[in-house]
């Protein structure tokens, strides 16, 4: 299981340390693995923020720019990352709900208050991940919705994602996606193609056909293993 990666916002030295003391105290005592980033300001977090983070701790009262605007700035570039606010002021906190905040914590903050909500917001985490893949495409890191993407093709050393929006093309490979994808109903129907089995209509001779109208070759020695798992997407409630 990856790190979770979490975003620490806060100007006050005292309060940031105390922030990184309990993810620490966290880390050992839940046997997670954190990486872990720290800003002392909302503008420092914004400037050049890219959507890598799991969890934003967001103070809300800082100097140049404060967690609600920061939180702002930070949902227009970022759906899925989890949110809490860390204030004196909870009267502020009420805001939240508009950049969908997960809660907030009251300085100062306890320790049992604050496992509580790292164990909610790494719960929330666990369940994006499970719906989303976050892929690298130039200079940008994206993250792609699963029920998004219609099925992703290995072209030499390019992966194409073929989503219902349009392409995207990064690097890697498809056995690495495969296996970044286990348990998330892709199969692969050949040596090219990672295929979503939510838009597998029919199976046709040696193709399936996708709700797209697209045809995808299916491997002779795939196809007895493609078909089962057909099988068993069809018969599940998904």
């Amino acid at each position: 299981m990856r790190p979770i990666r979490i975003g620490v916002v806060e100007d006050d030295p005292a309060s940031c340390q105390l922030v990184v003391d309990y993810l620490n105290r966290y880390q050992s005592e839940h046997g997670e693995e954190f990486v872990v980033s720290v800003f002392d300001d909302g503008a420092t977090l914004v400037d050049h923020y890219a959507p890598i983070y799991d969890i934003l701790l967001l103070d809300i009262e800082m100097k140049r720019m404060d967690g609600m605007e920061a939180a702002r700035r930070v949902r227009e570039r970022d759906d899925s990352v989890v949110i809490v606010f860390i204030t004196a002021a909870p009267q502020y906190a009420i805001s939240g709900y508009e950049v969908r905040a997960l809660s907030y914590l009251l300085k100062p903050v306890p320790w049992f208050a604050f496992s509580q909500e790292m164990k909610r917001s790494i719960d929330a985490v666990r369940r994006n991940t499970d719906e989303s893949l976050l892929v690298e495409t130039g200079s940008k890191q994206l993250r792609v919705e699963l029920a998004e993407i219609v099925y992703i093709e290995s072209i030499r050393h390019t992966i194409v994602i073929h989503t219902l929006g349009g392409k995207l093309s990064i690097t890697g490979t498809l056995k690495e996606l495969e296996a970044r994808l286990a348990g998330a109903d892709f199969f692969r129907s050949n040596s090219c193609y990672l295929v979503n089995l939510r838009y597998v209509v029919a199976v046709e001779d040696q193709d399936c056909v996708l709700s797209t109208g697209e045809r995808l070759r299916i491997s002779r020695p795939r196809k007895k293993a493609f078909l089962a798992a057909l099988a068993d997407y069809m018969g599940g409630s998904r």
